[in-house]
């Protein structure tokens, strides 16, 4: 899956740079050609001698050692990257990517390219819980940064937390995963992680012309005037999709209900609380639109009574009867004409088994499975990592990354099925018009 790729892996300053040696020669051994830039930290813990050896390429760490008059080093590395990796990424080296800094070759060489960069960041609990790290990385992710989450466990500075820098198996299985997606030499990472950008000429965005509806955040059954049942849905991942149709050219229906964040801005926003108003909004526009994308969390039972007036407590215990709400999804699908319909399987277990029986039961074309169990992934993050089936069964693994990269690749996957779709009705359409014209002579 690597071979013929270029990764430009930058090691950072911390003491897991000592495993960058192992991920250097796995990514070798899985056919990448791989060229090394260091920090002048960074070969504090690991000499060059070492990835030069493991990598068979020569190691930068100096912006001014130019070895090759014909070319700028730091320019033509940045240029010839497939991906450019950093593992480990210290806080400074995340502060530096975040303002546009560029006082080292590696820092340097991450400015000029138009690569993907993905980023494996590696440092003490309290560190990375920073607010000025955590900012700087949000930043990032808004610009295109892939991360690879830090796993938890004992540091090397004594402490025990989320810090450590993900084993380089699993890195390794993260980078032939997005090469797995990509079917060009150089996606940009803006193209999976931020909004599409914009083109001069309509007819480049894959959703000019199209309608795309997006369900988003969550429903609220009400109990009396001030109590009610909801879920910890916080709409972002609905709110991603529509951003991201919204770039790629279509006129987009947002229908939200309860959400913790501000909807984005040039799209039709609906605001609906309960389920059975949430049915009632989507039916209405159903017929007008191309694509549907149902990424809100609704519940699934209301109160049979609602009460007019607030409860008060009246003993030990309170028992509320509860009524099934209608199936959003499910009605979509028995009432589907022309409509691709996307649905989610939020899921805590089986996620393969009940993504599929959800897709099957509901008459969706797509349904993308994710595990809410999950802290860093689901409900009130900003990542997400989910799985794609169709009728066939599993179509895509997105790794995890933010939920504006996730909405970006569920529509180009939609926009993929759209074509498939009406280059098969192609033939029936020509083989109908044919007959018509025998039919006349």
């Amino acid at each position: 899956m690597l071979n013929g790729k270029t990764i430009v892996l930058g090691i950072t300053g911390g003491i897991a740079a000592y495993k960058a040696a192992t991920l250097c020669s796995k990514l070798s051994q899985a056919g990448a050609n791989v060229h090394v830039i260091m920090t002048k930290s960074a070969t504090q813990f690991i000499s060059e001698l070492t990835l030069q050896t493991l990598s068979r390429n020569l190691v930068y760490t100096d912006t001014f050692d130019e070895r090759d008059p014909e070319v700028v080093s730091h320019i033509h590395i940045a240029d010839s990257a497939d991906l450019v990796l950093i593992a480990p990424a210290t806080a400074n080296v995340l502060a530096k990517m975040a303002y546009g800094l560029a006082d080292d070759m590696l820092s340097t060489t991450v400015l000029a390219t138009m690569a993907p960069i993905m980023v494996a960041p590696a440092m003490n609990v309290h560190m990375y819980a920073h607010p000025a790290v955590q900012h700087n990385m949000e930043l990032l992710r808004q610009r295109g940064v892939l991360f690879i989450e830090p796993g938890e466990g004992p540091l090397a500075c004594g402490y025990t937390g989320k810090g450590r820098l993900e084993e380089p198996e699993q890195i390794v299985e993260q980078v032939q995963a997005f090469f797995n997606q990509s079917t060009t030499k150089k996606v940009g990472a803006a193209l999976l992680e931020t909004l599409a950008p914009v083109h001069d000429s309509a007819a480049e965005l894959p959703l000019a012309g199209r309608t795309v509806l997006v369900t988003a955040g969550g429903t609220l059954e009400r109990i009396d005037p001030v109590r009610y049942i909801t879920n910890d849905s916080s709409g972002k991942m609905g709110f991603a999709v529509a951003e991201a149709a919204r770039n790629m050219g279509a006129h987009v229906v947002v229908v939200a209900g309860q959400t913790q964040v501000d909807p984005p801005v040039g799209v039709e926003l609906v605001r609906v609380e309960s389920t059975q108003q949430m049915l009632e909004a989507v039916m209405a526009r159903y017929e007008a639109v191309d694509v549907v994308v149902k990424a809100a969390a609704v519940a699934d039972y209301r109160p049979v009574t609602q009460a007019a007036q607030k409860l008060k407590k009246t003993g030990e215990r309170l028992v509320i009867e509860f009524e099934r709400n209608p199936d959003i999804l499910e009605t979509l699908g028995r009432n589907k004409t022309h409509q691709l319909l996307i649905g989610f399987a939020a899921e805590t277990e089986k996620l393969e088994e009940h993504a599929r029986g959800k897709l099957q039961r509901k008459n969706c074309d797509l349904i993308v499975g994710n595990d809410v169990s999950r802290a860093d992934a689901g409900f009130g993050s900003d990542n997400n990592e989910v799985h794609i089936y169709n009728k066939h069964g599993l179509l895509e693994r997105i790794p995890l990354m933010s939920k504006g990269g996730v909405a970006t690749r569920i529509l180009q996957l939609a926009v993929a099925q759209m074509q498939a779709k009406a280059a098969q009705q192609k033939p029936v359409e020509q083989s109908a018009r044919h007959d018509e014209v025998h039919a006349v002579e």
